[in-house]
């Protein structure tokens, strides 16, 4: 087993967490030009009445049929794969990453004063073997105003951030309670993470 694992991921926060499961990787990104282009938003288009467990552990699973596929295409060493996805749900409204900051702020007025889930899958392949794993948690929101959201989105920090808010920011001061993983909300579940990793012998 290579003392490697491959991520593919083009979150920092990602790297983050990985690291601090002391497991060493490099990254299998996408290409976004040339022969070799792949059309990584098509993955996360929702299906028609997808319900938000399907739809994340169904991009999970492309994201990482095409990680698996880049590696062979380069011809890189064979190591495991990591892949994960993570979406905002409210009821069974999914809220990926906003569009613009217009967009961000409709999404950031409608979770206020609310509870939704975060929902991040997370898959492995390793030596012919898939494995995977679902992380839930509900976070409910204190009420923002629309001075408070403007400011949030003007510091631009929604944007790439699936329901338009990274936990770890500034927005964390209207967290009002927070139920489940934090690692999960952040992107990458480490409990769940380091199950996979043991089961493919990465981590002992």
């Amino acid at each position: 087993m290579p003392d490697f694992i491959y991520l593919a991921s083009q979150s920092p926060r990602r790297r983050q967490l990985l690291e601090q499961l002391g497991v060493r990787h490099e990254l299998l990104l996408p290409n976004v030009e040339g022969d070799e282009a792949e059309d990584a938003e098509a993955i996360e288009v929702v299906l028609p009445g997808e319900a938000p467990t399907a739809y994340v552990e169904r991009v999970t699973a492309l994201k990482l049929d095409a990680a698996v596929a880049r590696r062979a295409r380069r011809q890189l060493p064979d190591a495991p794969i990591l892949c994960s996805d993570t979406t905002v749900a409210l009821g069974r409204t999914i809220y990926g990453k906003p569009d613009d900051a217009a967009h961000a702020a409709r999404m950031l007025a409608e979770l206020a004063g609310r509870e939704h889930q975060v929902l991040t899958a997370v898959a492995l392949q390793a030596e012919g073997q898939r494995l995977a794993a679902l992380s839930v948690s509900r976070v409910r929101f204190g009420t923002m105003t629309p001075a408070q959201i403007a400011a949030y989105v003007a510091s631009g920090e929604p944007l790439g951030k699936a329901g338009a808010y990274g936990i770890q920011g500034p927005v964390a001061q209207y967290v009002e309670n927070l139920d489940g993983s934090y690692t999960g909300i952040m992107g990458l579940p480490l409990f769940e993470t380091a199950g996979l990793l043991r089961a493919a012998g990465v981590l002992g």
